[in-house]
This record gives structure tokens, C-alpha cells and sequence, in this order.
């Protein structure tokens, strides 16, 4: 039984390695591609560069709108992010302590917006931003990637809520904190793990998201990076050292990121698998 458990061990190590080559190959590629030529990378794609080549780099930083658009994309994310942790978690804590049937409704309410594909209402989304005044801003996605991602935090963060006992808050109450309060300073701090999973997951979800500011942003100015990059590439040529090197840029922000939550993130989705 002993030797059986060993090899079992061993198969799923071997699975787990073998996993792990096949996602870290593609950062792998970008990362020597960045630092290649042009030529170099339609010669041979996956050997090592010859030189330290960084003019690709260079050429992204001054002389095109990639600065401005590493720009917008920080300001996307991190307005969109700032306002979900602001609002999600107070309306995941109204609706589960309430305990009233109007809230139940309002719970799958917001769980059914997560059935609609966007694609069945991005046009009378995008009309309606027009209307608004909105379409060709920075408000216009940030306010879609909010209200997109109501549905979900708000299953998130009641699942967490509910693992919090009630016994926590009654003696706050007792010690005469009001709900505002009491939510801010015993109960958020609790979410943490949840909050680091939101931001992980929702923070990656529009750092790297294409369709919304490519549709919605004006096209005579710079949009977000992802947009910027695929600039270079082309229908009958592309620059390909250029696409890695701004590919290379756009994700060490978010491997920094991932790096300084990853310990949360992980009790996030660990709790979260336990609960479920």
C-alpha cells in the first residue's frame, strides 16, 4: 500500500512538471523573443538571442503611444479594482445579513446577469454609453467592468461572509458600533483572502482585456496596451520584436502583482473551494 501511494506521488509530480513546462513555455518564448530582432525571431523562433537586443524597447518607450497607453490600462485596472472593493463587499454583506426575501431576490438577481454572455448586449451597452456621453472615455469600460463584475463578487464575498460568526458582530454591536462600522473595521478585514482573490482575478481579467477598449476608446488616440500591441501586427507583415517587447512589459506589472498576493490568493481560492 506504501509503494502504491509512492507511485502515485510520483505520477502526479510528473503530471504537475510536465504542466508546468507547457504554461511557463510561452513566457519563455516571449521573454528571448523581446530581446531578438526581427529577423532573428523568423529564423529561428526558439533559439536564444545572439546579442542583447533592446532597441525594440527602446522604440516602444519614445518613439510611439505605449506609455500612454500602459498609462490608461493602469488607470482601467486600478479604478475599476478601487471601486469593486468599495461596493461589492458592502452589498454582499447587505444581502446576507438582511436576511430579508427582497434581498434573496436581488442575490439571484445579479447571479443571472452572469448567464448573458456580453456579447448579447454589447451593442445596446455600447448605444447606451453614447447616449450617456461616455463612449470614446476612460468612464465608459470602467463602469462595464463594475456592473460585469457584480454577479461574481458578490457570490464571492457571501460565501465568505457566511463563514464569519454572527457572534463577532453582535458584540460590536453591544459596544455601540453602528453596521457601517462594523462591516469597515471587523468584518472586511476578515475578507481578505477573498478581496486579494477578487483583485487577482479581476485586475488580470481587465489588464489584459482587448475587445472593450479596442470597441469603445478612440481610435486616434493611444488605448491600452493589449490594443497597442497588436498594432504590429499585420495582415500581410508584422513586427514581431516589437510585439514581444511590449508583451514583455505588460506582464511584469502583473507577475509583480500576482507575486505580492499570491499567499492570499491562494487561502482565497482554498476557503472558497471549502465553503463551496
Amino acid at each position: 500500500m506504501h509503494k502504491s501511494n509512492k507511485w502515485i506521488d510520483v505520477v502526479i509530480l510528473a503530471i504537475a512538471l510536465l504542466l508546468s513546462a507547457v504554461f511557463f513555455f510561452p513566457i519563455y518564448f516571449s521573454i528571448i523573443s523581446a530581446f531578438k530582432t526581427n529577423g532573428e525571431i523568423l529564423r529561428d523562433a526558439v533559439a536564444f538571442p545572439s546579442g542583447f537586443y533592446v532597441e525594440s524597447f527602446k522604440f516602444l518607450w519614445t518613439k510611439t503611444q505605449f506609455p500612454e497607453a500602459m498609462l490608461n490600462s493602469a488607470i482601467l485596472t486600478l479604478t475599476s479594482i478601487a471601486f469593486m472593493i468599495l461596493l461589492i463587499p458592502m452589498a454582499a454583506y447587505a444581502i446576507e445579513r438582511t436576511g430579508k426575501k427582497w434581498t434573496g431576490a436581488v442575490y439571484v438577481y445579479y447571479l443571472a446577469g452572469m448567464m448573458i454572455p456580453f456579447q448579447v448586449y454589447m451593442i445596446p451597452l455600447f448605444k447606451e454609453m453614447k447616449s450617456f456621453g461616455l463612449y470614446g472615455t476612460l468612464t465608459a469600460p470602467i463602469l462595464i467592468y463594475i456592473s460585469g463584475s457584480v454577479g461574481m463578487g458578490v457570490l464571492l464575498f457571501s460565501s465568505f461572509i457566511k463563514g464569519i460568526p454572527l457572534e463577532i458582530e453582535e458584540a460590536a454591536a453591544i459596544d455601540g458600533c453602528s453596521k457601517v462600522r462594523t462591516f469597515w473595521q471587523i468584518v472586511f478585514p476578515l475578507l481578505g483572502p477573498c478581496t486579494a482573490s477578487m483583485v487577482v482575478l479581476q485586475g488580470l481579467g481587465i489588464w489584459n482585456d482587448f475587445l472593450m477598449p479596442s470597441l469603445i476608446l478612440p481610435s486616434n488616440r493611444a488605448k491600452t496596451m493589449i490594443v497597442e500591441i497588436f498594432r504590429f501586427v499585420g495582415e500581410l507583415a508584422s513586427q514581431w520584436d516589437m510585439v514581444f517587447a511590449g508583451t514583455v512589459m505588460s506582464i511584469i506589472p502583473v507577475l509583480i502583482a500576482f507575486i505580492s498576493l499570491q499567499k492570499y490568493f491562494v487561502k482565497g481560492v482554498a476557503a472558497g473551494a471549502l465553503k463551496g
